[in-house]
C-alpha cells in the first residue's frame, strides 16, 4: 500500500512523535509541530500512538491512494475535499482505491496532519521515522515530499469499516486562536532578568514573525532588557524553551530546535500549549504570555490528552464518512 503525492504544497514531510534519546549527541527530537493534532489523527484511524503522519503547513497538498484506506485528517487552517467533495476534519473517512484527497488553505491555522490506517512505513532512523529537514535523515528520504513519490503504508490490523464517523469534538480539541494566550513557567535564568523585563514579556503583546519555521518562533514587540546581557554558557534547550537574545525580542523553541543554545531563557511555555502558538500565522497572529506553576501545567497536560483518548466521538452520522 501507498500513499501517492500528486502536489506536495509547500512544507510537507513524514513526522511521527519524535526521535528521543539522541539530544546529548546534538540530534533534535524532531517530530511535529502540533503533536496534539497528530496523536488525534492517529486515535480516529485506530493507529498506535506514535504512527508516522504527513504534516504539511503554508500550503495544501493533494494526494491519491493505491489501496481502500481509512484516513483522518487534523489540525488547522485547512479545508479537506474528497474525490472534490467537502468533508470534515477531525473525522476518520473511507477513502477507495485511486480517490483523490485535497487541502486547500483557509485563514485560522498552520499545520496539518493526514494520518492512514495502518500507518507510515518508511526506514526508521534512531527509533524514529520523523523527518529531520536540516540534517537530511528520517522520513521519506530524509527530504520534503515531491510530487510522483510513493510512500509506504502499513495494512490495519482491522476491519476499518466501522470506524468511519469517528470524530474529534470542537470541545475536546486545543482552542486555536490567532490571538492566543500562552501559559509559562519562569526560568530557567529568570534572575538575568529585571523585574521589568519579566513584566514586559508577561504583560506585552508580541507578534509572530515572518521569519519563523520549524526550528523556533521569532516574536516581535516591546524589548524584553537583561541584567548583565544575554549570553550565558551554553546548555540544553527544549520545545518551548523561550529565548532572549541580546535584542530583546524572544524565541520560543519548536519542533526542529537546537539541542543547545547560549541565549537568556526567560520561561519555558507549558507543553498543552505548544499547539496553540505553533497553529498561530506568522506576520498576521499575536500572542500574549501568562504566568503558570509546574503543578497547573502538568495537570493542563493531563486533562487535554485525557479527553481526547475518553471523549472521542463515536458515529452519529456514518454517511459522513462515504462519498459513493
Amino acid at each position: 500500500m501507498a500513499i501517492l503525492v500528486q502536489d506536495p504544497g509547500f512544507l510537507c514531510s513524514v513526522q511521527d512523535e519524535g526521535r528521543f534519546g539522541y539530544e546529548k549527541f546534538g540530534v533534535p527530537a524532531s517530530g511535529p509541530m502540533d503533536h496534539f493534532a497528530l496523536r488525534a489523527a492517529n486515535l480516529l484511524v485506530e493507529n498506535p500512538r506514535g504512527a508516522a503522519c504527513i504534516e504539511f503547513g503554508v500550503e495544501g497538498p493533494r494526494f491519491s491512494f493505491g489501496e481502500d484506506c481509512l484516513v483522518a485528517v487534523t489540525g488547522a487552517g485547512f479545508n479537506l475535499f474528497v474525490q472534490a467533495q467537502p468533508m470534515p476534519l477531525w473525522m476518520a473517512i473511507v477513502v477507495r482505491r485511486g480517490w483523490e484527497v485535497q487541502l486547500e488553505k483557509v485563514p485560522g491555522g498552520n499545520w496539518g496532519y493526514l494520518a492512514v490506517s495502518g500507518g507510515i512505513t518508511t526506514q526508521e532512523v534512531m527509533g524514529s521515522r520523523a523527518t529531520y529537514l536540516r540534517a537530511g535523515f528520517g522520513g521519506y528520504h530524509g527530504r520534503l515530499l515531491q510530487a510522483g513519490d510513493a510512500i509506504p503504508t502499513g495494512r490495519p490490523p482491522y476491519s476499518f469499516i466501522g470506524l468511519a464517523g469517528r470524530q474529534v469534538l470542537p470541545a475536546v480539541r486545543p482552542a486555536y486562536s490567532q490571538a492566543p494566550v500562552l501559559e509559562v513557567v519562569l526560568g530557567p535564568q529568570e534572575e538575568c532578568f529585571p523585574p521589568e523585563g519579566v513584566h514586559t514579556f508577561l504583560s506585552q503583546p508580541y507578534q509572530v514573525s515572518i521569519t519563523s519555521d520549524r526550528m523556533g518562533y521569532r516574536l516581535e514587540g516591546a524589548a524584553i532588557p537583561h541584567r548583565d546581557g544575554a549570553d550565558i554558557l551554553s546548555d540544553g534547550m527544549m520545545f518551548g524553551s523561550v529565548q532572549v537574545p541580546a535584542s530583546g525580542q524572544p524565541i520560543v523553541m519548536m519542533s526542529e530546535h537546537p539541542t543547545t543554545g547560549g541565549y537568556t531563557k526567560i520561561a519555558t511555555l507549558v507543553s498543552a500549549d505548544l499547539p496553540l502558538l505553533a497553529q498561530c500565522i506568522p506576520g498576521k497572529s499575536e500572542v500574549h504570555f501568562k504566568l503558570t506553576s509546574v503543578p497547573a501545567a502538568q495537570e493542563k497536560y493531563r486533562t487535554l490528552f485525557h479527553d481526547l483518548e475518553e471523549k472521542l466521538e463515536e458515529p452519529v452520522d456514518v454517511d459522513l464518512a462515504y462519498i459513493e
